[in-house]
C-alpha cells in the first residue's frame, strides 16, 4: 500500500483527490464520528480512525483549495491503545456505526472529549471548570454495546430484494445478513427470514412487549400502526410504530428518571412540556405537580398529539397543543419557498393565548437542529426556575446554552448517556436554572 501513497503536492498538481491514497498522522476526535488530520495544511476528516494515529487513508470527497477533505482509512500504521478488532463484518462498509473498531469504554471517553469541546467552542463554556465533567454513562442494561437497536429501517437492494444498510454518505445498498447494533428479533423479521423484490425500504420495530412491527415501504407508507411502549415507573404509552421513540430499551425510563431528578417538581407547580411527542415527560411531570398543578405539551405532530392526549386522559391537569413550538410562542422563522429582494421572508405568528406567561418548570426535547435562539429566548422569559434540556447532538445543545446563559440563565447540571453505542451519537440532559 505504501507504494500508492502520495502528497497533497502531487494530487493538487492532478486535480483528481478522490480515490487517492495519503498518509496521515490523526489527531483529535470531531464532532460526527471522525477524527481530525491534516495534509500539507488542509483538513481531512478521516472515518475509522482514533487520535494517535499513523494511517493511509483513501480520500473519499473534496477538490484541492476546498476547506476540507472526507478520508477512510485503508491500513493503520501506528494503532492506538484503544482500537480494538470490530466484532461486525460489516463495520467500515454500511454507514450505521462509526466505533466498531474502538473499545467501548473509550468510545465513551471520546464521546466525553465532543461534548467538552463543542461546550468550549460554541458556549464559552469550560465544564470542568463547573464540575461538570463530562462523563458519558452507559444506559442501564447494556453490556457490550451491542443489541439494543429496537427501530431500524433498512433500505433494499433494488436488484437483489436484499435488505440491508446504505454505505456511509451514499445511496448504495450493502446486503448484510445480521446487524450486530440491531436486536436479533428485528434482524430476523427484515433480513434473515425473506427477500423484499418490491420494497424500497423495509421499517421495523421491536416493542418493549417483544411485539414487532413491519412496514414495507413505499407499499404501506400509509398505514397506521398502534403500538404501546411500557416505561419502567412511569406507565404503558400508545404510539404510532413509525412514530418517535426511543431506539434504546432503556432510554426513556433513563432519561424521564434524569429530568425529573434535575427538575424534582412540585405539587402545584407549573409544566411545560415543549416538543412532546407522545407525552413522555408530560405523563411523568403531571404525576408530580398533581392534580392542583398544571401541565401543558406542544407538539407539532398532530398524530403525536392524538396519542399525547390518549397516554394524558387521566391527567386533568394536562392540556395537549397542536403546533410548531416557535409558532405558538409567536418566534419569527423564514418562511421556505418566499424570497424578496433583501433575503428570506419571515414569519412572525401571533403568541398562542394558550400558552402562560410565567411558568415554574420547562422541558425541551428538541430535534437534533435544537431549539433555537428565539425559542430559547421566548422560554427564558417564562421565567423557569429550572428547565431541563433533552439533546441528541451536542453541538446544538452548546449553541442554546449560550443563549439560555445570555438570558440569565446558568447552566447547573449536565449528565450525558451512551444511548448509541458503536455510533457518534449520544444523549445528553442539561440542566438550566436562573442566575
Amino acid at each position: 500500500m505504501n507504494d500508492v501513497k502520495e502528497t497533497m503536492s502531487d494530487l493538487n498538481d492532478r486535480n483528481d483527490l478522490v480515490g487517492r491514497v495519503v498518509e496521515l498522522d490523526v489527531g483529535a476526535i470531531a464532532h460526527g464520528g471522525h477524527c481530525v488530520a491534516r495534509l500539507d495544511g488542509q483538513v481531512v476528516f478521516v472515518r475509522h480512525t482514533l487520535p494517535g494515529e499513523r494511517v493511509l487513508a483513501r480520500i473519499t470527497e473534496g477538490e484541492p483549495g476546498r476547506s476540507f477533505l472526507r478520508a477512510d482509512a485503508v491500513e493503520i500504521l501506528t494503532a492506538a491503545p484503544g482500537r480494538v478488532t470490530p466484532p461486525c463484518r460489516y463495520a467500515g462498509l454500511c454507514g450505521g456505526c462509526d466505533f466498531q473498531h474502538v473499545a467501548l469504554v473509550e468510545q465513551r471517553l471520546l464521546k466525553a472529549e465532543v461534548v467538552r469541546e463543542q461546550f468550549s467552542r460554541l458556549a464559552r463554556v469550560d465544564l470542568a471548570d463547573l464540575g461538570l465533567g463530562p462523563v458519558v454513562e452507559p444506559v442501564p442494561g447494556d453490556r457490550d454495546g451491542l443489541g439494543w437497536r429496537t427501530r431500524v429501517e433498512f433500505a433494499v437492494d433494488p436488484d437483489t430484494g436484499a435488505a440491508g444498510l446504505r454505505r456511509h454518505r451514499s445511496h448504495e445498498v450493502v446486503p448484510i445478513a445480521r446487524c450486530l447494533i440491531a436486536s436479533p428479533g428485528v434482524t430476523d423479521a427484515a433480513v434473515t427470514s425473506r427477500s423484499w423484490p418490491t420494497a424500497e425500504s423495509v421499517d421495523v420495530t421491536e416493542t418493549s412487549h417483544g411485539e414487532v412491527v413491519v412496514t414495507v415501504l413505499p407499499a404501506q407508507a400509509g398505514r397506521r400502526r398502534r403500538i404501546v411502549e411500557e416505561v419502567r415507573g412511569v406507565g404503558d404509552f400508545a404510539l404510532d410504530a413509525r412514530g418517535f421513540w426511543q431506539v434504546h430499551p432503556g432510554a426513556a425510563a433513563t432519561f424521564v428518571a434524569v429530568v425529573l431528578e434535575l427538575l424534582d417538581p412540585q405539587p402545584g407547580e407549573r409544566a411545560l412540556d415543549l416538543y412532546a411527542g407522545v407525552g413522555l415527560f408530560a405523563v411523568a411531570l403531571a404525576d408530580r405537580v398533581g392534580p392542583l398543578g398544571q401541565v401543558i405539551a406542544v407538539e407539532s405532530d398532530r398524530e403525536a398529539t392524538a396519542y399525547a392526549r390518549e397516554n394524558l386522559v387521566e391527567h386533568r391537569q394536562a392540556l395537549v397543543l397542536d403546533g410548531r413550538v416557535d409558532d405558538l410562542f409567536g418566534v419569527p422563522r423564514r418562511v421556505k419557498g418566499r424570497q424578496s429582494r433583501r433575503g428570506p421572508r419571515t414569519r412572525g405568528p401571533a403568541r398562542s393565548p394558550l400558552l402562560p406567561e410565567r411558568a415554574d418548570l420547562v422541558v425541551l426535547d428538541p430535534p437534533r437542529t435544537g431549539a433555537g435562539a428565539g425559542v430559547v429566548r421566548a422560554v427564558s422569559d417564562l421565567r423557569p426556575r429550572a428547565v431541563a434540556y433533552v439533546a441528541c447532538d451536542p453541538a446544538a445543545l452548546a449553541r442554546d446554552t449560550a443563549t439560555f446563559l445570555e438570558s440569565g440563565y446558568a447552566l447547573a447540571g449536565l449528565r450525558c448517556f451512551d444511548a448509541f453505542p458503536m455510533t457518534h451519537h449520544l444523549e445528553c440532559i442539561a440542566l438550566f436554572v436562573r442566575d
